[in-house]
């Protein structure tokens, strides 16, 4: 399974590359509100995590009743699949996660020679289709979508469902949580394992119409927090503004990296992330990647035969350790 492969290096020690975790620690607020739970775990949390929905409620100006929370996004989204995806349309490279579990799906190829931009406002939706997703930013390329076209296709097509996975919203992008309430097809589903850093903690949430949110809440497990989770969710949101700082460091990393691979004679696309797409060619990235591992960096192949075989998906790592990627790199390509 695909998804096996996109979660995979736990256990690795070296540098990794392979997933878009943020090479950041949670903030200090994150982790003493965590430590200081941790003596009361032989207690649950508030039922359906109400502190932290509260919070999510006030802070996107939503009714908390639309809030579902779980032990990571991906949950969420395999529920909404698993209820609404018989025939799925997705913007295409897409998260790995919608091709595996979508039954059937059609797509809409975002396009190298445009940067992979894509004008929403074109977006023509096969009949039948229950569910459109639309990731924003995007997962694997970085780059953002204007939103603005979203209530138009709400409107023109309402017997889909249209999913916006926000998982990278803390970076980039403009969210449209708050439509939420007026649209009773649109969902958005969010996390706090990239931005916010809290990866290890599993915390997910979406925002949903009033039905959904409701059957989500009540077929799932009341308590779907660790407290030291539910405690570093709520302290993070706290500090947003700690979060914003470092989201414009990261992309600063990220743009140095990807210039440097540009160096290299790597095609690298644009991206408003801590990740982008890199193209390897006339280099197999798969080859690139096997090397790489023998100098501890751990790291895959994107895997998109419309694309091509030298695509990766390059996540900044802490600068020290850009650096030993780029040194290495270019090594491997120097004995290419």
């Amino acid at each position: 399974m695909t998804s096996i492969i996109e979660k995979g290096g736990g256990t690795f020690e070296g540098i990794k590359l392979l997933l878009c975790e943020n090479p950041l620690p949670p903030i200090e607020e994150a982790i003493a509100a965590a430590q200081f739970e941790v003596p009361h775990s032989n207690y649950y949390t508030e039922p359906y995590s109400a502190p932290l929905r509260r919070l999510i409620s006030a802070q996107l100006g939503v009714p908390e009743r639309l809030i579902h929370i779980n032990a990571g996004s991906e949950l969420i989204l395999r529920q909404l699949f698993d209820r609404f995806g018989q025939q799925v349309h997705l913007l295409t490279p897409t998260y790995v996660l919608f091709t595996e579990i979508a039954r059937h799906y059609t797509e809409t190829r975002l396009l190298p020679e445009k940067d992979f931009a894509f004008d929403l406002d074109r977006l023509l939706i096969p009949q039948g289709t229950t569910l459109a997703v639309i990731v924003n930013p995007n997962n694997p390329n970085g780059g953002i979508f204007d939103m603005k076209p979203l209530p138009t296709l709400l409107q023109r097509y309402p017997d889909t469902r249209f999913l916006i996975d926000e998982a990278f919203i803390g970076l980039a992008g403009e969210s449209v949580a708050n439509l939420v309430p007026g649209y009773p097809n649109l969902l958005v589903t969010r996390t706090l394992s990239k931005a916010h850093s809290l990866a290890g903690f599993r915390i997910g949430y979406g925002i949903l119409p009033e039905a959904i949110a409701d059957d989500l809440n009540s077929h799932n497990d009341a308590y779907p927090l660790t407290r030291p989770s539910q405690a570093a969710a709520i302290a993070t949101l706290l500090y947003e503004e700690k979060i914003h700082a470092r989201t414009a460091q990261l992309r600063a990393w990220t743009n140095e990296l990807a210039a440097q691979l540009q160096t290299l004679g790597v095609h690298t696309y644009p991206s408003a992330t801590y990740f982008f797409l890199a193209d390897f060619a006339p280099h197999a990235a798969c080859e690139i990647a096997d090397q790489l591992h023998k100098h501890n960096i751990l790291i895959k192949p994107l895997n998109d035969p419309a694309l091509g075989s030298g695509y990766m998906r390059v996540t900044t790592a802490l600068p020290e350790d850009n650096h030993r990627f780029v040194d290495a790199l270019r090594e491997v390509l120097s004995d290419a």
